[in-house]
């Protein structure tokens, strides 16, 4: 293939979705009297994780949803997050609740995302919601995959019959992604730190999802010409110049020759993530005035 690839623009589509967002909540507060609510509760004082809660704030504000979060303290216990998912569960005029990861060690992240009312859980991470998307059911799903599926869907890349092979088994991208891909009748190969001839494997995608953290670990000659290939890396690198910059799981300027369509690292994945967010926010929203 001769070329280079098209580039799948989730800064763009984000913000067509932001307008949409602000549309239909400029249809919806008078008939709700409020507008919608996310409360982020982050803990302690990460810094990667400062920066991207001060961005869904800032994504929020834009299309109308109002933040309610809380910033507490590293030494915050279980008991008492506990106690503030169950405020945030019975307050009405919260749509979404959605916890920061990660969380200081001395936390437990699956029992606190259990406690999350399941039609609040904006991050499609309840045990509840994981089952309706094994189910194929209505739900609110993981942000990062459903941002993914509508990316493809945006390009008119349809996953039926084609072989998607995503490299990363997290609970938060590569596990959810699979059953996304699955529901859309592709046929999935999930790789991780385990797999053997991971080169040969990636070869044979015709929908290449790089999701380990590793930076520049998909290289030109992993990929099938003319596949579709999408960054899911957000990994922080120093240069010579000391200069830090954000890159990607996938060497952008030689799989750009060979792949058909790439998504960007920064502005592929990452702002459709966020706009998912707002998305589930305004489903979880409207549900309340439309069961």
């Amino acid at each position: 293939m001769t070329g280079r690839a098209g580039i799948l623009d989730g800064k763009a589509l984000a913000a067509q979705l932001h307008i949409e967002l602000t549309q239909q909540i400029e249809t919806l507060q008078p008939q709700m009297g409020r507008p919608p609510a996310l409360a982020v509760l982050m803990v302690g004082d990460n810094p990667a994780s400062l920066s991207y809660v001060r961005g869904k704030e800032r994504a929020c504000e834009k299309v109308g949803i109002a933040s309610v979060g809380k910033h507490l303290p590293a030494e915050t216990t279980q008991l008492e997050l506990e106690k503030l998912i169950h405020d945030f569960n019975q307050d009405e005029t919260v749509d979404g609740i959605l916890i920061q990861l990660p969380l200081p060690n001395h936390l437990d992240a699956v029992a606190l995302l259990s406690q999350i009312d399941s039609d609040k859980d904006v991050d499609g991470l309840h045990p509840l919601n994981l089952g309706r998307l094994v189910r194929a059911e209505v739900g609110l799903r993981s942000c990062t995959p459903a941002g993914i599926m509508r990316l493809l869907a945006a390009y008119e890349i349809d996953p039926t019959g084609k072989h998607a092979v995503i490299i990363g088994r997290s609970t938060l991208v590569g596990k959810p992604l699979a059953l996304m891909m699955l529901n859309a009748n592709a046929t999935v190969t999930v790789a991780h730190s385990r797999t053997q001839n991971l080169e040969a494997i990636a070869r044979g995608a015709d929908i290449l999802i790089a999701a380990a953290g590793h930076p520049n670990l998909v290289t030109a000659d992993m990929v099938m010409p003319g596949a579709t290939v999408i960054d899911v890396g957000t990994n922080r690198i120093v240069d010579e110049t000391g200069k830090a910059r954000l890159v990607g799981d996938v060497d952008f300027d030689n799989v750009q020759k060979v792949a058909k369509w790439l998504s960007p690292v920064p502005g592929g994945v990452g702002p459709m993530t966020v706009a998912m967010l707002l998305y589930n926010t305004v489903w979880s929203y409207r549900r309340k005035l439309h069961p």
